[in-house]
């Protein structure tokens, strides 16, 4: 991929995990906690959260290096979930709205693609990175690793007396992101294509 490819595929990076960050937000609120919507988080202003190194940097070295692994982050929305009306409930809800929103852009501009016209390539090439983007944050936030939004998922549903696993997993949970991502994404990215597959329809 050439250098504007990549900063167009960045530029689309940093849409969606900014639709994925409001939507922590917004989520939040619905369960009582206004800190998100006190520190001016709830817009879609990407200058609000972006993260230089998880937005820009890392995302375009992994992109021109070629590994085929595309992630990256924006600045988390804060959230107290002390203030959550339902903490349990609400946890849930805040972990799962990012993932679930990410999925829903995959959704709605994969069927725009499904029934697009052809020769509308341009169009087409967009369409097709914001889908497979969007599938690629929604399945690796998925993963039960802190910080990830899949971990908080799993140890919501979870008994609450393993609170303890997850704050040992928490210790270690840089090397456990990096083990993942070198050594088991590989076998985790098929699924991307076959949802993508599926959704897009070829």
């Amino acid at each position: 991929m050439d250098l504007l490819g990549s900063i167009f595929y960045v530029v689309i990076l940093i849409m969606s995990v900014v639709i994925h960050e409001v939507a922590h937000g917004f989520a939040a609120l619905k369960y009582g906690d206004e800190t998100a919507l006190r520190m001016g988080r709830l817009t879609l202003n990407p200058i609000k959260h972006i993260d230089i190194m998880g937005s820009i940097v890392i995302p375009l070295a992994l992109i021109l290096s070629g590994t085929g692994i595309v992630f990256g982050w924006a600045k988390p929305v804060p959230y107290n979930p002390n203030n959550l009306t339902n903490r349990r409930k609400g946890t849930l809800a805040v972990a799962s709205a990012g993932i679930f929103v990410n999925v829903c852009v995959a959704v709605f501009f994969g069927l725009i693609l499904r029934f697009l016209p052809d020769g509308m390539a341009g169009t087409s090439a967009i369409l097709q990175a914001v889908v497979f983007i969007n599938l690629v944050l929604a399945i690796f936030n998925l993963v039960p690793i802190p910080p990830l939004d899949g971990s908080k998922i799993l140890f919501s549903i979870l008994p609450p007396r393993f609170a303890y696993y997850e704050q040992v997993i928490e210790q270690y949970s840089i090397a456990f992101l990096l083990i993942f991502i070198f050594f088991i994404w590989r076998y985790v990215a098929p699924l991307i294509q076959i949802l993508y597959t599926l959704i897009v329809g070829n």
